[in-house]
């Protein structure tokens, strides 16, 4: 059983700390919407008094939005919200460099993953952010008596807010939280763009297979979903969607994806990406199924997608034969090759989205803690969405950073717009 850190922090190797920074401050470079938010809150301190517990992927462009929040008076501490996601280097720095005490080791033990967990929330926070909601369930079951100071919190992701809600539908949570993944310049961009690139990343670089000419089979047409059938498909992949949503699988199709079951895509994928946020997409009765050689890879939250525990029971044997791939023989000969243990794999096998796009998810995140803090005591025990005012800022200054301008309505436009008399 592990041993729960010190506040101060645990991190793989502290000499690391040097590189993290370089990895920062390029990230930084790329996060110009952040940045300035990060100028801002120096000026003026909304943050100033608050205690904040994080749960977050350990990434360069996370240790950006640390810094900023920390910048604007946080005293806030971090813990990796996946075992697999840290980049040991940025936790190193945040802890040497920044102040910041960080609880964080790539491939950590589950047992490890919540001693990090319990460390964090020893910080007594004020607020959560979380990605996956792995804190908060955390704080509503095995640390009860730490609620009554909570006054509210953000989550990073789909998953998260699907968990949050179902807590909120039961009557069980206890403070409301700002659901950051609800905000278009999140998900039309965060997870299409950034998601659709990072998990090609990760496989690419776990495998250094050519996507060309190869079936890929996509689970789920979500907005992540659809950035990798989309990113597939440009580097002449054959794409197959999966869905269990009509409307959505309608899309797929009107896009110009196959679309299919489950089991009839088990037949003939090489490249399988599970993109559902949901349980055992691909199991039991599919893995005999399935073709010698094909890659089996993760782009939601939590390793549930694939049915791992089946898996290893109909393998013969098992190895890995590249960092973050791990070979299946199954007892008739036929290779299955699972990548990042199947959780994550633009964080497990690579380095994430881009920070291009993480300074809008980012900007969302600070900008969210800066509206909660000033309306805690009018919100109930929900999950909110980010306030449309705030989205787009976020963009308006995206787009500034990008050297793009945009006219506004003239003011005939926008009584127009909102008038019901005009006619035919």
């Amino acid at each position: 059983m592990a041993t729960r850190p010190t506040l101060k922090g645990d991190v793989r190797d502290i000499s690391l700390a040097d590189a993290g920074a370089l990895k920062i401050e390029w990230a930084d470079r790329q996060m110009p919407v952040l940045s300035g938010i990060r100028e801002r809150f120096a000026a003026e301190r909304p943050l100033a008094g608050w205690k904040i517990s994080a749960c977050l992927h350990v990434t360069a462009e996370t240790a950006n939005l640390m810094r900023t929040l920390a910048a604007g008076g946080a005293d806030a501490v971090l813990c990796s919200s996946n075992p697999l996601s840290t980049q040991d280097d940025v936790a190193a720095s945040l802890v040497e460099h920044h102040g910041i005490p960080t609880f964080a080791i790539k491939g950590e033990d589950r047992d490890s993953y919540y001693s990090h967990i319990a460390a964090a929330l020893d910080h007594a926070p004020q607020v959560t952010m979380d990605d996956g909601a792995d804190l908060v369930s955390e704080l509503h079951t095995s640390r009860t008596e730490l609620l009554p100071d909570v006054v509210g919190g953000t989550e990073e992701t789909t998953t998260g807010v699907i968990r949050l809600r179902a807590m909120a539908a039961a009557g069980k949570l206890r403070f409301p939280v700002l659901g950051v993944n609800e905000a278009l310049t999140k998900h039309l961009f965060d997870n299409r763009y950034g998601t659709g690139q990072s998990a090609i990343d990760g496989i690419l670089r776990a495998t250094n297979v050519l996507i060309a000419g190869k079936q890929v089979v996509v689970g789920g047409y979500g907005w992540v979903g659809r950035g990798i059938a989309s990113r597939a498909a440009g580097m002449g992949g054959i794409v197959t969607v999966v869905e269990v949503d009509p409307i959505r699988a309608l899309e797929a199709a009107m896009d110009g994806y196959r679309v299919t079951t489950a089991s009839a895509a088990a037949e003939v994928g090489e490249i399988f990406i599970a993109a559902t946020g949901n349980l055992n997409v691909w199991g039991a009765a599919d893995f005999p199924k399935m073709r010698d050689g094909v890659i089996l890879a993760n782009a939601g939250h939590f390793n549930d997608e694939f049915e791992l525990s089946a898996l290893e029971s109909q393998a013969a044997s098992s190895r890995e034969v590249r960092p973050f791939t791990r070979e299946y023989l199954m007892a008739d000969g036929r290779r299955l090759f699972l990548l990042a243990d199947g959780r994550l794999v633009n964080l497990g096998a690579a380095e994430g989205h881009p920070a291009l796009v993480m300074d809008m998810s980012f900007a969302n995140q600070a900008l969210g803690l800066e509206w909660l803090r000033s309306h805690v005591g009018d919100l109930k025990p929900e999950v909110y969405g980010i306030p449309d005012e705030i989205d787009r800022e976020v963009a308006r200054l995206k787009l500034e950073s990008m050297g793009i301008e945009i006219d506004p309505m003239t003011k005939a436009q926008k009584a127009y717009s909102e008038s019901w008399e005009s006619g035919t």
